[in-house]
């Protein structure tokens, strides 16, 4: 049995996406065998993270800076005419390094795992659809992941725009079922971006 202090902590790990009580033990034993410096300075960067960090009020992306659009939504030479709706932030970054997608953003902020009132509170529909009634925006381009849970997120949001009277694509072939943006390669990205449909 560990000291409560080490449990707070197992438990506080624990929570993170993918940790599970053993990851988070190692996490912990870690923490323990590293300089008070080092600690000092991993907690002054969470809170910097807390305290610096803020997210654009148009796709949900966090950012440090001015404003309160992030450099992406800011940038003059993205085309505002197309709008790619990803689960996570880790996916926008997945698009942004293939460096072929040069329009805007949406973070959703999860997936549906079922259709149900609750599961839908917990993704960005209502600020989705107030942001789809831009005139500037002609094409949405839904880029959830090929899971389940992405599937039955882009039917559902295919659904949800279809009276926007936007084009809605969705990512082409290339990224096999059950595949997260994340882990795609470069290539593999690139040809799902060209063959949307």
């Amino acid at each position: 049995m560990h000291s409560p202090l080490i449990e707070k902590l197992i438990k506080i790990f624990s929570k993170f996406p993918t940790v599970g009580p053993r990851t988070a033990s190692r996490f912990v034993f870690y923490l323990l065998r590293l300089p008070k410096e080092e600690i000092e300075s991993l907690v002054s960067a969470i809170s910097s993270l807390k305290n610096n960090v803020k997210v654009c009020n148009s796709c949900f992306n966090p950012f440090e800076g001015e404003g309160e659009l992030c450099e992406i939504c800011q940038n003059p030479g993205r085309d505002k005419s197309l709008v790619c709706i990803v689960e996570k932030e880790t996916d926008l970054n997945s698009i942004e390094k293939i460096n072929k997608y040069k329009g805007l953003y949406f973070i959703l902020g999860g997936t549906l795992s079922s259709l149900k009132k609750d599961d839908i509170k917990k993704i960005k529909t209502e600020e989705l659809l107030k942001r789809m009634k831009d005139p500037q925006v002609k094409e949405i381009i839904i880029a959830t992941n090929s899971t389940t849970e992405g599937e039955a997120t882009s039917l559902y949001l295919e659904r949800a725009l279809k009276s926007s009277g936007k084009k809605i694509t969705r990512l082409g072939r290339g990224l096999p079922k059950g595949s997260e943006l994340e882990y795609a390669d470069d290539e593999t990205l690139s040809s799902a971006f060209e063959s949307r449909k």
